[in-house]
């Protein structure tokens, strides 16, 4: 049995492969975060207007764009929430097992740009001492914050 399925499979070869593959494995978004902190070690949040109310601040975050790279997405979404310009550091968090949709993180600098939200998706926006956070935070945002890896 096994003898024959292998054979269809080398049959196949290209396209029709990778077809199959697609059609027989999970499909994911991919949900990416910054972490942002300014060069006083306060960290960027925002008051998401999608989310629970008692969990409306976050860090910034989007889904990634087909075929954009995980840091590029940190880029833009830092870009097109808050109008600021972040480099993305090092990777901070890496998890599945959402349902249908990945977890990434980066830390990230700023390194300019002026604060001006968009208002479509964000409330507020804010710089924070990592003891001082807001109470409705998402709990793994605030995980995110009180990892501190160096960037």
């Amino acid at each position: 049995m096994y003898g024959i399925a292998a054979r269809l499979w080398r049959m196949m070869r290209g396209s029709w492969q990778w077809r199959l593959m697609w059609l027989a494995h999970a499909k994911f978004t991919v949900g990416v975060t910054g972490v942002v902190r300014d060069e006083r070690g306060r960290v960027l949040l925002l008051r998401h207007r999608m989310w629970p109310r008692d969990r409306c601040w976050g860090l910034p975050t989007g889904h990634a764009a087909r075929g954009e790279d995980f840091p590029g997405t940190v880029v833009r979404e830092g870009k097109e929430e808050t109008g600021l310009d972040v480099v993305p550091g090092r990777l901070v968090m890496l998890n599945s097992g959402f349902r249908l949709r990945v977890e990434v993180a980066y830390e990230a600098v700023l390194a300019g740009g002026t604060l001006k939200i968009d208002s479509f998706e964000i409330l507020e926006a804010g710089w924070f001492e990592p003891d001082a956070l807001p109470d409705s935070l998402m709990p793994v945002h605030r995980e995110l914050i009180h990892r501190r890896v160096a960037v």
